[in-house]
């Protein structure tokens, strides 16, 4: 849906020089006959002439049809601009960004008040441009990001490797980065710059795994190391279905700028997208927030509550929702006294409590049901976690967890009674678990999850945790075998209402593939149950103006950049089992842009294929390969990259190899083969 715009809006491409002669290529969408007005950035790797394009024209347009200088720039050595991009979030992509805010304030269109907006890499470097404190920088708003690299990101999740995206992303960064710029933006150097992007190119994998713990590498870039420094106006969105949620609690709590919250069902998409639904209209908000904070007008914005959360209604599992059920909470503040910390104790006969409704307490009804401690002996085989949805959820149709009865098959799981009462959640539930491990190193897997009355599971929420890395990421230290200790494990932040009649479950594994990759030898736990084993859940208190609609209005949007689908996207995910031999392929397909020809003629295609597999019985057979290709042409100029990679591991170290083949027309201009092997962490 669009509405009436204030202004007609012209658009340009710039080139912007940095002090060292690099130059970089933005795209500006003015509003005529407004003067100098603020300017809003986006500031990308992700090539505004092509795999962007359709995106950006349904927000940046909108943003100068109301007033606003909306700047679209590609950074150091991606898309159309010039030099190498060597990494992610380098202390250079933030030199350059002060130079570029610089810049775009002394134009004649700006009247030197600008915001940056972004989504995922935008918006992890909205908060780390805005950690520098640029005098020109007034507000940010940043979506689906992290205020810490090595926690909430795709490298690392609970201080073990993340099988999942660790390979995945570096054969896209492999890909990405050999991709040319467009002769029609930047004329005939444009193969020069094509050579200089190839021969630089690396195959980050080996980087980002000689890095196993939480050091200085991971530390520059996030901002957690001081959320002092940020002073600007921060506003914070995600969703209940992305990865990186918890950094927003973890920033409302850390950050003392002004600063605002909304989360709402959805995936890995901006809240206008909304997936799964409803979605929101959020370009509306973000227009009510640089009003305040880039023109001084009072829009209300913050004089509204602090966070915005949709609490979801528990509905049947599936891999993808077109709307969840649910409704708008709202809280002054975070924490908020409308949650309090509810405790159940993990017995040997389930979830006890005697606060919550349904679950059995002991004889005088003061405590918790008097069960002698108990414990619990359990070794997962390695497929347990194929079931767990993608790590990174993009609005394909087998992103989301569905039914999690074969995952918990084979878990350890804890039950508690039928709830008599519906109980709401907003928070980050905490597991607190007593555990010994015959083996010096281990990871669990803890989820939370509802059991539906038809027998049906739900995953709630969930965490990883490499036992090693139980007091410090930086540190970890490795396990004495039999020795009781007992872990504190925060669990994945979520709204979510468990109504009456369903049960409580937490299940436990000693492996989560494909998301988690394996420790060289399988731990048996023992869980320790009683009173040092137990479960806290973020329990809020429903309020009388939670039966209010919803507080945003209906999304709209620029009319999105016209173009041809070539071919329809095609995602997909497949596991199969291979009885013989035991293996289990884990195939996925997110295939995000199909294939595509733009206005000016330019034609871009994507595919993506990566397989995952895995014996039961052995963590050293787990494999990850991926596959990508990339053709990018417009009439007589056609170029083409091909990429494979691989990931294996043995009892002492990762071993990885890549092959890069790039093609103009179809001849070979570049290839080039990666190999590597990487020691692995004891403690990890």
């Amino acid at each position: 849906m669009s509405r009436p715009s204030q202004y007609l809006v012209s658009v340009q491409e710039v080139a912007v020089p940095m002090s060292d002669g690099v130059v970089l290529s933005g795209r500006v969408w003015l509003p005529e006959g407004a003067g100098p007005v603020p300017a809003v950035l986006e500031y990308l790797p992700y090539r505004k002439s092509d795999s962007t394009a359709i995106d950006d024209s349904v927000r940046h347009p909108y943003f100068a049809e109301r007033g606003y200088a909306a700047v679209r720039v590609d950074i150091r050595g991606s898309g159309d601009s010039e030099g190498v991009l060597a990494d992610e979030y380098q202390p250079q992509e933030q030199e350059d960004a002060l130079e570029l805010l610089s810049w775009i304030a002394a134009q004649n269109w700006c009247d030197g008040s600008i915001g940056m907006m972004g989504i995922s890499w935008g918006g992890f470097n909205s908060l780390q441009i805005a950690a520098r404190r640029p005098p020109e920088l007034k507000a940010i708003v940043t979506a689906c990001s992290t205020d810490d690299r090595y926690a909430d990101d795709v490298h690392y999740m609970g201080g073990s490797v993340l099988g999942y995206y660790m390979l995945p992303w570096a054969s896209v960064m492999l890909a990405y980065n050999a991709r040319p710029p467009d002769p029609l933006v930047v004329g005939d150097r444009w193969r020069e710059m094509w050579l200089e992007r190839l021969e630089a190119n690396e195959f980050l994998a080996e980087k980002w795994l000689s890095h196993q713990r939480r050091d200085a590498y991971w530390k520059q870039g996030s901002v957690c190391e001081d959320y002092a420094v940020i002073e600007c106006p921060v506003y914070l969105v995600g969703g209940w279905s992305d990865g990186y949620t918890n950094a927003i609690f973890r920033m409302l709590e850390g950050l003392s700028c002004p600063r605002r919250a909304v989360i709402g069902p959805w995936e890995h998409v901006w809240p206008e997208q909304g997936v799964p639904g409803p979605a929101i209209g959020f370009l509306q908000e973000e227009i009510r927030w640089w009003d305040h904070w880039l023109k001084g007008v009072d829009t209300g914005i913050m004089d509204e509550p602090l966070v915005r959360a949709y609490m979801q209604d528990s509905e049947p599992p599936r891999t993808a929702y077109d709307t969840r059920e649910g409704h708008w909470v709202a809280e002054a503040d975070w924490p908020t006294p409308n949650v309090r910390q509810q405790t159940l104790y993990v017995t040997g006969g389930g979830l006890a409590d005697e606060a919550l409704p349904g679950v059995p307490t002991g004889s005088d009804g003061d405590g918790p049901l008097a069960t002698p401690p108990s414990q619990l002996v359990h070794r997962s085989p390695q497929t347990v976690g194929v079931d767990a949805g993608s790590w990174l959820p993009y609005a394909n149709p087998a992103d989301l967890p569905g039914d999690q009865r074969q995952d918990n098959a084979r878990s350890l799981c804890i039950t508690g009674a039928p709830l008599t009462a519906p109980l709401e959640l907003l928070g980050q539930p905490r597991a607190g678990l007593t555990l010994s491990s015959d083996q010096t190193q281990g990871i669990v897997a803890v989820r939370l999850c509802d059991v539906r009355p038809d027998g049906s599971v739900a995953l709630i929420s969930r965490a990883i945790l490499n036992l090693t890395h139980a007091h410090s990421h930086e540190h970890p230290t490795p396990l004495t075998p039999g020795e009781a200790v007992t872990y504190d494990i925060p669990l994945k932040a979520i709204a979510y209402t468990v109504p009456a009649g369903h049960r409580l479950e937490l299940a436990i594994s000693t492996s989560y593939w494909p998301w988690i990759w394996p420790t060289p030898v399988p731990a048996t736990i023992t869980l320790h149950t009683g009173a040092g084993s137990r479960l806290t859940l973020p329990v809020r208190t429903p309020q009388p103006e939670d039966a209010d609609p919803s507080p945003f209005g209906e999304a709209e949007t620029a009319p999105p950049l016209a173009n041809e689908i070539l071919s329809e996207r095609r995602p997909h995910v497949t596991i199969s089992r291979d009885v013989a031999s035991g293996v289990v392929e884990y195939r996925m397909r997110r295939s995000l842009w199909g294939a595509r020809r733009l206005p000016d003629g330019l034609e871009y295609w994507d595919d993506d294929p990566c397989v995952f597999t895995i014996r039961d019985d052995d963590p050293l057979s787990a494999t990850a390969e991926c596959a990508r290709t990339l053709e990018i042409g417009r009439e007589e100029w056609r170029t083409r990259i091909e990429m494979t990679a691989h990931m294996s591991s043995t009892a002492t170290d990762f071993e990885l190899s890549a092959t890069l083949a790039v093609y103009e027309d179809d001849d070979l201009v570049f290839s080039r083969d990666y190999d590597g092997r990487v020691p692995r962490d004891d403690a990890s």
